[in-house]
């Protein structure tokens, strides 16, 4: 008996919704924080470098200078560590100031349970003591585990637990789209 189950990918932001959602954020960020002076962007690995990487340049835009950029990973951090990975692939951290006594925006692609973010506010104060840590992600899915909200949301997605978000960004996927998916639904229903 033939296998109908497969992935239905409904295609819900493309490049000039991804470019106006991160151009939206960049403004938010510098209203919220009176400028970019003590602000400091700071991406998750994978996709939340290349995105904190364009809000950056439009703060550039905006400000006439670009604020300090830093990549960040949180796997050693993770709580799920020991259930998600038998050998973690660990890339370095890397954050050109000092966060102590600034406003750092931690920039990711999907907001999901939380613990990502969890984790990442774990690494960020491993590295000094920021005035701010506020949260950027171009997508908001729900579902939280644990008490933690974004400051600046591209795009809110109602999402069913079965259902996977696909963000695609250009620097590391070729394109700029979010999908989301019903993983093993069958199609016809």
């Amino acid at each position: 008996m033939p296998d109908n189950r497969r992935d239905l990918e409904r295609r819900l932001l493309d490049a000039d919704d991804v470019r106006r959602a991160l151009t939206r954020i960049a403004h938010e960020v510098v209203e919220r924080n009176g400028g970019a002076d003590e602000v400091v962007l700071v991406g998750t690995h994978t996709r939340g470098i290349p995105l904190a990487s364009r809000i950056a340049r439009t703060i550039a835009q905006i400000e006439g200078r670009e604020p300090p950029l830093g990549e960040l990973d949180v796997t050693m951090y993770r709580d799920d560590l020991d259930m998600k990975m038998d050998s973690p692939e660990v890339t370095p951290t890397s954050i050109p100031v000092d966060v102590a006594g600034r406003d750092v925006v931690l920039v990711d692609d999907v907001l999901y349970t939380g613990r990502t973010v969890r984790a990442a506010m774990d690494a960020l104060n491993d590295l000094g003591r920021p005035n701010t840590i506020q949260l950027a992600v171009l997508v908001d899915r729900g579902h939280r585990e644990l008490p933690i909200r974004a400051d600046y949301v591209g795009k809110n997605l109602p999402t069913a637990r079965d259902e996977e978000v696909r963000v695609r960004i250009r620097e590391v996927d070729g394109e700029d789209s979010v999908s989301l998916a019903r993983v093993g639904a069958v199609e016809g229903r």
